[in-house]
């Protein structure tokens, strides 16, 4: 074997038996004041399907949840995506400034209809179905878990129509936002005094139809988050709009229109979560 060929092999044995070295990663000297948390918002949809149709669409198709809430007789809580990953929940969606939901919120599924049959137009509150006192409870439970771990702002604990109210009108009129704030301390909820003296300094000759008028309103709705086109008119996406605001903060009365009710209650909120 030639000399050149013996020295070669030489260096590669000398070389392949050297230590590598190992370049420490310092975690703690230094940190970067331009990051967020990944989990900013909690989002409620129903399944619209019943227990087994929802299992397998949201775990088998390009719908996913990181939570599933089932029906009957079922006591567990299903995780469906684990809460670092991205779950494909909210779709096309926007809320205080943000974008693209799915990557930062935690989606949770309840197993629900949803609605009771066919209906054009915006659906009244007896057009959806009832949840479960069970289905209630395990609601509160991961909420108040959920919300404590990740320290979620309450004004971000939303339903899929508050995000996306042009597309989605889920969780619907009858879950129970104002029963969650009440007894659990979950979420947003207006003061009543606020709204009461919201309500006082309107008169009955409150044009809520005049461009000026709904110029006012549709800031307060970006204000508190929602996000709405800037027409000065009440065409059919800022309806939209409003419909997902009555269905979350005036559930009984969800009718798409602005009125005097609706306006105190979205200046009490933005009095109590959004000050000046």
């Amino acid at each position: 074997m030639p000399k050149s060929i013996i020295l070669l092999l030489s260096i590669l044995a000398l070389t392949g038996c050297a230590t590598t070295p190992y370049y420490p990663i310092d975690r703690t000297t230094y940190h970067a004041i331009g990051q967020s948390e990944r989990i900013e918002y909690i989002i409620l949809h129903y399944t619209a399907e019943d227990y087994d149709g929802s299992v397998n669409v949201l775990t088998q198709g390009q719908v996913s949840s990181h939570y599933l809430i089932p029906d009957g007789d079922d006591d567990k809580i299903y995780q469906l995506v684990a809460d670092d990953k991205r779950a494909w929940h909210a779709g096309v969606s926007s809320f205080g400034g943000k974008s693209s939901l799915n990557d930062i919120s935690l989606g949770i599924e309840i197993v629900s209809d949803g609605i009771t049959g066919k209906y054009t137009g915006y659906r009244p509150y007896d057009g959806y179905v009832d949840y479960t006192p069970k289905q209630i409870a395990q609601t509160a439970q991961l909420l108040k878990e959920l919300s404590a771990k990740y320290a979620i702002d309450p004004t971000r604990i939303l339903g899929h129509s508050d995000i996306a109210p042009n597309r989605k009108i889920d969780p619907g009129a009858k879950f129970p936002w104002e029963y969650l704030y009440r007894h659990h301390g979950i979420g947003a909820w207006y003061d009543e005094t606020d709204k009461q003296a919201f309500l006082a300094m309107m008169d009955g000759e409150t044009d809520f139809n005049q461009p000026e008028m709904i110029t006012q309103i549709k800031s307060a709705l970006r204000r508190y988050g929602y996000t709405v086109n800037d027409t000065a008119e009440w065409d059919r996406p800022s309806q939209n709009v409003i419909y997902a605001f009555q269905l979350h903060f005036r559930p009984k009365q969800p009718t798409g229109v602005m009125d005097a009710e609706t306006w105190a209650i979205l200046q009490a909120l933005n009095k109590k979560y959004r000050p000046s």
